[in-house]
């Protein structure tokens, strides 16, 4: 199942590994394997790529933040094919997101000269982008009979799907809830109308894409194998404007 109908789909540059994550995904249908398996690599993908930026070797670090990336489609896509959509799978997804995200960030730091309190504000303005990119495209998908395990506001604990445990779904909202509360909220607060807007163009959603946690690791690793490690902290603080901009020409054309 697609996320979006033919006519809004646009060109996702945070997306690039959704055609490998298929295979994968399908490759997997008829096993026993499932989407939290699939987490449990992208979490493990995410980390040995930490690894390798700690000890410098910045062409492995690369190569599993891309299949990280990649793995982090094949979960959804599994999910999907399987139609066994789940809350347990889509919070923990993104719990394992944000963590990976800081112990990333941090090694970055670990390995610059960066003032620890850029690496700080450059991770807050990471996680506000892909905030206002995922915000843009589930409302697209909520419009449009996307998956309904995403919602534009995450407020109140879903009631768990078939197949799962409530206490789980429990435990992994309250998790999310702490983690990106902050982030929805802020994102909110500053286009709280965005629902109640004009569906935003393609071109616009391919624009707002490049905030994208998959876009954002493929800069990372393209800074990182080009010997550009020492602006990765900075680039991503200073792209933090693009939140505004976006938002800006959301507000005052659609």
């Amino acid at each position: 199942m697609s996320k979006l109908p033919e006519k809004h789909k646009f060109v996702d540059l945070s997306d690039y590994g959704r055609p490998i994550a298929k295979v994968i995904a399908s490759s997997l249908m008829n096993t026993t394997f499932t989407p939290i398996h699939v987490t449990i690599g992208f979490i493990i993908s995410g980390l040995i790529a930490v690894f390798f930026i700690i000890q410098g070797y910045y062409w492995l670090a690369a190569f599993f933040l891309i299949l990280k990336s990649v793995l982090d489609a094949a979960d959804g896509e599994l999910a999907r094919i399987k139609q066994k959509p789940s809350y347990t799978g889509r919070y923990f997804d993104s719990i394992a997101d944000i963590i990976l995200n800081a112990l990333i960030f941090i090694s970055i730091w670990y390995i610059t000269d960066t003032s620890i309190w850029i690496c700080l504000l450059a991770f807050l303005g990471l996680q506000l982008q892909g905030t206002l990119y995922n915000f843009y495209y589930v409302i697209l998908r909520n419009k449009f009979a996307g998956d309904t395990t995403s919602r534009v506001f995450e407020n109140i604990t879903p009631i768990g799907l078939k197949g799962e445990k409530q206490i789980h779904v429990n435990i992994l909202f309250g998790l999310y809830k702490m983690l990106y509360g902050p982030f929805d909220k802020t994102i909110y607060a500053l286009d709280r109308n965005a629902e109640k807007g004009r569906v935003l163009p393609n071109w616009l959603m391919t624009s707002v894409s490049t905030l994208g946690l998959g876009f954002q690791l493929l800069i990372i690793a393209a800074m990182l194998v080009s010997g550009l490690k020492a602006i990765i902290l900075p680039f991503f603080l200073a792209y933090t404007a693009m939140v505004f901009v976006f938002i800006g020409i959301r507000k005052s054309f659609f």
